[in-house]
């Protein structure tokens, strides 16, 4: 498969199983010494590959790229083995790291396959200055990262492992919003 068309086939799946909204988050996908990246402004319901922007790894970022594009170029070059790039807006996970404590999260899995989860808290009017920095810093060193009142980042070797890690945070989110409901956190 072309891996722009694997990251549409992602990028679609955010949206439609309730990550996005039709209009928000961005994806990348490595490619050698370049990246693909969503423009930005795209629709998650009528993107198609040829609309996606080419990036280089090192250099200037494609005309129209995503308003994340130089956030995508700093985490492929702080971390060798990433693949692929997700920003989400998971509901649970926004909610429940509003307060900007890093997210521990309560189930078994969640807790197996992130420990702790970074929280970054990033003025709105400064995120475009601060953000690229501060998410690659710390995607650096973690497979997820959460800009407190905004959303996910996910990077992985592959697409498929960037969208688990985001499946996986949410649904960790989920619970614990659930368990504290229940009484039972």
């Amino acid at each position: 498969m072309d891996s722009r068309d694997e990251l549409i086939r992602y990028y679609r799946w955010l949206r439609q199983y309730g990550y996005n909204d039709s209009h928000s988050g961005n994806a990348s996908i490595a490619d050698g010494e370049h990246f693909w990246v969503t423009p930005t402004g795209a629709c998650a319901d009528t993107l198609e590959p040829q609309e996606l922007i080419h990036c280089a790894r090192q250099g200037p970022l494609g005309e129209g790229a995503s308003l994340d594009a130089r956030l995508h170029q700093l985490v492929y070059q702080s971390n060798s083995s990433a693949g692929a790039l997700l920003h989400s807006h998971g509901a649970y996970t926004v909610a429940l790291t509003m307060n900007g404590v890093d997210f521990v999260p309560p189930d078994f899995e969640g807790n197996y396959y992130f420990g702790s989860v970074p929280v970054i808290t990033i003025p709105y009017e400064n995120y475009l200055k601060e953000a690229p920095d501060r998410v690659a810093e710390t995607l650096a060193e973690h497979r997820v990262a959460v800009v407190r009142g905004h959303g996910v980042y996910a990077q992985a070797e592959t697409m498929n492992l960037a969208y688990k890690w985001t499946c996986s945070l949410e649904l960790s989110a989920k619970t614990a919003f659930i368990a504290a409901q229940a009484g039972t956190l």
